[in-house]
């Protein structure tokens, strides 16, 4: 990896550089400013000390008997006042004697001097006033020597500091510095050297297929060409964070052997106005010249922001011109020579319209979180390289992991093979993948040592397998796979962790109903034992009022308002929050839908547990005694207490329960 803009100190073209960036001419023009500036300033404090006067009033002052001690010096006559003569040369000279007088009770002593003249008369008159005489050193080789430090040794210093100004504003070899801000700070990995390939990526199939594309455009440009078509321009990968975008960006470069300019859309913006602008033209500039090759800009939406003033970018900023010179730079560079642009983002939405549009961004790629399919091909790439025991099931982990992207995926890998190595194993188990799980998705380690009261491990083993047994009651929720009441190191004080037995893309309504009910179930246990409401239901509630006001706003659920859209998403690949699109007075009805259905739900959760009183105590004891059940040994007790039988099932899928991951050893 280097970085482009090292061109052995020469300019952009590769001549020399410009006068103003030459370092010699740079000193030089600082040493003679600096010169000036100390001669200034030698001049004031000389000039503070020193009176010019003429040869009459001098010679009038040693007559009166004022004068203490004159130097000959060369053509110069210094002499120095008694301390009590009332001379002033002028009325500045009077000024400040008298304000040195006020402060110090003394004369200011200062040198008066005048021209040397051949006068016969002046050295008798000098000694019978018992003047002190004495002759200056001007010619002096020592004096000369004075004068010449005097200017060498600032000079020196000066250089010394110059130079350690350029070194650190100079950024070093890979510039970026005060001096070579305008340069891209992109760095260029040629030919294969991403170290990435397309089977380093998993769990993207679609995406991966788009870029294959281009990968083939660019390896052979003629059976496209030789018909009329046209290399992309810019290719848009969109998706949540931890996907994999960079890693797909990589990956392209890797397939096609070409040069790869990598930076961060903040990169392109300093304190310095223009200085985005000139970036984004030194990277096109420099992309040109390698061409083919291609750049990739991460986190785009940094200097790709909309221009309206609804996203807080209006009016002429820096950013703005960064984008304006994009836009240009985009339109300008022909693709025939083999330039293409990716861009990674996860605010789509933010982007300026201008920098969307076909011919600038051709293809928007969705980069989404991976299916079933996709997680389990993402697990198997991250654990190709670790020593696995025969036990692992990535099928299980893949099918719990539900919503997880592949950053996640790969941690999960990773935190089970440190697991394994903290328990002296040599290879991994499914027991390590399971609790690297349940850290990873879950809420980090379990605290063991968290100092709960019996009371308070009483209302967690209730509150827990009251959300068991109510989602064992009803049909359409996701089979227990652990209840625990182990606090976690993200501050959860007990679980019940539910993985469908397949992967789902829609929810009924009653799924959602029962999902609510299932949520409102630890509640609805501790009111119904211990007559008391707990904030540990403060992330069940939170959950349910979001499924319940997503019925009523987004999907149409709602008895109140029908099939209307009273809500959108914002930032769906960030955070999923949705903004009202009513007004106050329908807000306030949507709120009293959403409390109607959670309280609904509520009712029938309290219900269940009412008529399973026995199996909540009983499950509950054994829970408190045990802090962890799985799955199994949930459902057998539910089984044998209410007498419930199970639904018989293929031998498909007895076989895939049989060797459960949710066993503990």
């Amino acid at each position: 990896m280097e970085d482009f803009n090292n061109n052995n100190g020469q300019g952009p073209k590769g001549g020399k550089q410009p006068p103003y960036r030459n370092p010699i001419i740079m000193f030089i023009l600082f040493s003679l400013v600096a010169v000036f500036i100390v001669s200034i300033i030698y001049k004031g404090i000389g000039s503070s000390t020193n009176r010019e006067i003429s040869y009459d009033k001098f010679y009038r002052l040693v007559e009166e008997g004022d004068v203490r001690s004159v130097e000959f010096d060369g053509s110069r006559i210094n002499a120095k006042l008694k301390r009590t003569s009332t001379f002033f040369a002028n009325e500045e000279d009077k000024k400040l004697q008298e304000a040195y007088f006020q402060s110090t009770g003394q004369r200011l002593d200062i040198t008066y001097y005048t021209g040397y003249l051949e006068d016969e008369e002046l050295l008798p008159l000098l000694k019978r006033q018992d003047v002190t005489i004495t002759r200056g050193n001007s010619s002096s080789t020592s004096a000369m020597i004075y004068n010449v430090l005097s200017y060498v040794i600032p000079l020196l210093i000066i250089w010394f500091l110059f130079a350690m100004l350029m070194r650190h504003m100079g950024g070093g070899a890979g510039g970026g510095g005060v001096f070579s801000v305008g340069k891209s700070n992109a760095k260029v990995y040629v030919e294969k050297s991403t170290g990435v390939t397309f089977t380093d990526v998993a769990g993207q199939d679609e995406a991966k297929e788009s870029l294959q594309e281009v990968v083939d455009f660019l390896h052979n440009p003629g059976k496209y060409t030789q018909i009329g078509a046209k290399l992309p321009k810019g290719a848009l990968l969109v998706g949540p964070p931890g996907t994999g975008k960079t890693l797909l960006a990589k990956a392209v470069a890797g397939e096609a052997g070409v040069p790869f300019f990598s930076l961060a859309g903040s990169d392109f913006v300093e304190m310095f106005v223009g200085v985005g602008a000139s970036r984004v033209r030194d990277l096109f500039r420099e992309a040109q010249k390698q061409a083919p090759c291609i750049i990739f800009i991460d986190e785009i939406d940094a200097i790709g922001k909309s221009r309206d003033s609804r996203f807080g970018s209006g009016g002429n900023d820096e950013r703005e011109q960064t984008l304006n010179q994009l836009l240009a730079e985009m339109d300008g560079f022909d693709t025939s020579k083999g330039l293409l642009i990716l861009a990674a983002t996860n605010r789509p939405e933010v982007l300026d319209k201008a920098l969307l549009r076909p011919g600038r961004f051709d293809r928007r790629i969705i980069v989404d979180r991976p299916d079933m399919k996709g997680r389990l091909e993402t697990l198997k790439v991250h654990a190709k390289d670790v020593k696995m025991d025969e036990s692992c099931d990535l099928d299980a982990i893949a099918l719990a992991s539900a919503g997880l992207v592949g950053s996640d995926l790969a941690n999960i890998i990773n935190e089970a093979a440190i697991l394994a190595v903290e328990n002296g194993r040599m290879a991994v188990t499914q027991t390590d993948l399971f609790e690297a799980f349940e850290r990873v998705a879950v809420g980090g380690k379990e605290k063991k040592d968290r100092p709960m009261s019996d009371k308070e491990r009483k209302v967690v083993s209730y509150h827990e397998v009251g959300h068991a047994l109510v989602s064992a009651l009803q049909k359409n929720t996701d089979p227990v796979q652990k209840i625990t009441i182990v606090p976690r190191t993200m501050g959860a004080l007990g679980y019940t962790l539910q993985t469908p037995e397949e992967e789902k893309f829609l929810q009924s309504k009653d799924e959602l109903l029962e999902d609510i009910a299932t949520f409102m179930g630890g509640r609805a246990a501790e009111q119904l034992v211990f007559n008391v409401s707990t904030s540990g239901a403060a992330n069940d509630i939170e959950k349910a009022t979001s499924i319940a006001r997503n019925m009523v706003t987004r999907f149409g659920m709602s008895d109140r308002f029908g099939m209307m859209g009273l809500a959108t998403v914002e930032n769906q690949y960030l955070d999923g929050s949705a903004s009202m699109l009513c007004g106050e007075t329908t807000a306030s009805q949507v709120d009293e839908e959403v409390l109607g259905i959670i309280t609904t739900q509520y009712n029938r959760a309290m219900e269940l547990l009412k008529e399973n009183r026995k199996a909540l105590d009983e499950i509950s004891d054994y829970l408190y005694e045990k802090e962890t059940i799985t799955g199994k040994e949930f459902m057998d007790m539910f089984r044998k207490i209410t007498g419930i039988e199970e639904e018989p099932k293929s031998e498909d899928e007895e076989s895939s329960k049989e060797d459960s991951m949710f066993e503990e050893e």
